[in-house]
């Protein structure tokens, strides 16, 4: 899986959490907190799914 498509997936899913939080009334500073730590998460895993193994020669 490529990670454009993987990236893609986790923006709709911190798209739809975010608005979900902004619907229960949170407060926009908490949401910002919880979209910078879900975007460092999706970083993290993205990288770590799609990376290639290292083939020893």
């Amino acid at each position: 899986m490529s990670f454009g498509l993987y990236a893609a997936g986790f923006a709709i899913l911190i798209g739809g959490l975010a608005y979900a939080a902004h619907l229960a009334h949170l407060p926009a500073q908490w949401i910002m907190v919880g979209v910078i730590v879900m975007v460092g998460i999706g970083i993290l895993s993205g990288v770590k799914a799609t990376r290639q193994k290292d083939s020893s020669s």
